[in-house]
């Protein structure tokens, strides 16, 4: 089967994702990354291909320059991935799909919830696989999670408490990771609700099989003279009446990535960390405890899918990571059993930002969640 060929979109010198991304789409050997627009700087492009080990032809100075340059190729890119800050994610994947090239875009979809709409129209109107690459979708016992959780294993959902906690920007935003993410300009209208606070609503979703109806937020920028939020917390109603509580924060000294999921249901309840990725944890009313470990013989299809070696090789976040590019690349071939997160998730996202900031900063109370 022929490798599907990769342009990228963001990811130079200095980046943290764009390495991740190429890893994880090379992992399975389904992908290869052959070109890109490493950074609006045509120096700082050229240099980003050199690091990626592509053709120096195929680095290119502008996102026009890559789109004319592959489609003079008989061997030109198959799909965008977007990895460049929030606020060139709507001109990007625009620009991509109008293209006639499908997209995996890192999350947020986009800065701001007006864009995402307006790209949501841009997607339709393509008619061509649009991806987001919520991360912790792709592991394997998150999966099984929520195969178990469909399948009725903790009962009907009654309460849903997803935490993220991060302490890195607990002081000064120093570094060219910290200071895009509490800049408005870049980032959009959250802050660390957008950069984490985001996937914890996914994976509430995700998991639970509910849509989050209602949310009441309170978000705050703790440290002194910062922009955006960097610390929030968001109590949730679900569509069948269950409640929930998000809480992100990324000024809690000490705290590494410290995402943790719980559901509890009328049977029993269920607990995932991101720290210990490769068990999962399910009570059962009648007092019992089981621990079920990536690579176990119990675990269903998703989740066996998405496991590369046998129990007790623990596999983490780059794994998982390579989950959804092989999930997307299931869907670019028509193959099926692909679970990559799309526009539908998206949109939802950036419902849950936006609402989330305007909410906290009118003190609204509970408020609709609309998409």
């Amino acid at each position: 089967m022929a490798r599907l060929r990769m342009g990228m979109i963001g990811g130079g010198p200095g980046a943290f994702i764009g390495p991740v991304h190429r890893i994880a789409a090379e992992l399975d050997r389904e992908i290869e990354l052959v070109a890109g627009v490493f950074s609006s700087d045509a120096d700082r492009s050229r240099a980003g291909g050199e690091a990626y080990r592509i053709d120096p032809a195929r680095a290119y100075p502008s996102i026009e320059a890559m789109f004319a340059g592959e489609k003079a190729r008989t061997d030109g890119i198959d799909f965008v991935a977007i990895v460049s800050p929030n606020h060139h994610h709507l001109p990007a994947a625009r620009a991509a799909l109008q293209a006639g090239y499908p997209v995996l875009s890192d999350k947020p979809m986009t800065a701001t919830f007006a864009e995402a709409k307006e790209l949501g129209g841009v997607v339709a109107e393509a008619g061509l696989p649009y991806g987001l690459s919520y991360t912790y979708s792709g592991y394997p016992l998150v999966r099984e999670a929520r195969a178990r959780v469909a399948a009725g294993a903790i009962g009907s959902v009654r309460k849903v408490v997803a935490e993220y906690p991060q302490g890195w920007l607990a002081g000064e935003a120093t570094g060219k990771q910290a200071e895009w993410r509490v800049d408005p300009a870049r980032s959009g209208a959250g802050g660390c609700i957008g950069d984490i606070g985001v996937h914890a609503f996914h994976l509430a979703e995700f998991i639970s099989g509910l849509g989050v109806t209602e949310i009441l937020a309170d978000l705050a920028a703790v440290v002194p003279d910062r922009a955006l939020d960097d610390d929030c917390s968001v109590l949730l109603r679900f569509e069948n009446g269950a409640r929930g509580v998000l809480l992100a924060s990324q000024i809690e000294v000490g705290e590494l990535n410290g995402l943790r999921i719980r559901l509890y249901g009328d049977k029993g309840g269920i607990v995932w960390r991101q720290e210990t990725p490769n068990e999962l944890t399910i009570h059962s009313i009648d007092g019992s405890t089981q621990v079920i470990r990536a690579g176990d013989a119990a675990i269903g299809p998703d989740a066996r899918a998405a496991t590369r070696t046998p129990g007790g090789h623990p596999e983490g976040y780059l794994e998982a990571f390579a989950n959804l590019y092989r999930d997307f690349a299931k869907q670019l071939r028509g193959e099926p059993g692909s679970l990559i997160p799309g526009i539908d998730d998206g949109l939802r996202g950036m419902a849950f930002i936006d609402t989330a900031v305007r909410a906290s900063a009118d003190r609204a109370g509970w408020t609709a969640l609309k998409v």
